[in-house]
């Protein structure tokens, strides 16, 4: 388009029309019936202008499960408890494993840390002086996930690491004063949440509570975990 005009190349040759030429030309197209009359007018392609997008596009009069067949059919009804029972438990533990951990999620990010170095505090508080394998045998995660967040735990004065004393390779890993300090700043929240809702069982609750969740444990690793922690 050059100065207003409408500008067509045609073998090195340029041809321009004006918008009003172009308007007329394309009325003569549309009396001799060269192309349908929804797109008969040089200003706008069709005569009533509609802006669209994805949202406005439907399937009118099929129902949503119709739209698509096989695998990438819509499903509108849910999963439902009468055909899974057990999905009342699992969302539960997502809902309250939600909020057992937004507690000390806010005093994390006052330290711009995360769950991993929460989890990294918790046992290194647990287990002075474990080793490295140790605490990536309880957190199944890779050595290099494991070693970014110990660096950065290291660094900032809240862990500290040691040769062992028989083999100078080893590293042994130790809270220091500070550490600790924040092991129990994210205890605390934890431990307030969980007597609040076993001050609601019954006293056998507990019991029953604890009985569940370490069923809920490989069965592989039941035992072990449960000497680990009960001490």
């Amino acid at each position: 388009m050059l100065g207003g005009r409408f500008c067509a190349t045609r073998k090195q040759s340029v041809k321009c029309r004006s918008w009003h030429d172009l308007a007329k030309l394309f009325r003569g197209w549309a009396a001799a019936g060269a192309f349908e009359h929804f797109v008969a007018t040089a200003i706008q392609v069709t005569i009533e202008p509609k802006y669209v997008n994805m949202t406005d596009v439907n399937f009118a009069g099929v129902e949503p499960d119709q739209a698509a067949t096989g695998e990438g059919a819509i499903v509108t009804t849910p999963l439902s408890v009468a055909e899974i029972p057990e999905i009342v438990l699992i969302e539960l533990l997502f809902y309250a494993y939600r909020d057992f951990v937004s507690d000390p999620d806010a005093v994390l990010e006052t330290y711009d840390f995360g769950r991993a170095h929460h989890r990294v505090v918790h046992f290194v508080n647990r287990n002075p002086g474990m080793r490295v394998a140790e605490l990536l045998d309880i957190l199944k995660i890779t050595k290099q996930s494991l070693g970014r967040v110990l660096k950065q735990l290291i660094d900032t004065g809240f862990i500290d690491q040691v040769p062992g004393p028989v083999d100078r390779r080893q590293r042994l890993l130790y809270p220091t004063e500070k550490g600790r300090a924040l092991a129990e700043r994210l205890f605390e929240p934890q431990a307030r949440r969980i007597n609040a809702a076993l001050s609601a069982l019954e006293p056998e609750g507990r019991v029953a509570a604890e009985r569940f969740l370490r069923l809920m444990i490989d069965p592989a690793e039941r035992d072990k975990v449960w000497r680990k922690i009960n001490r």
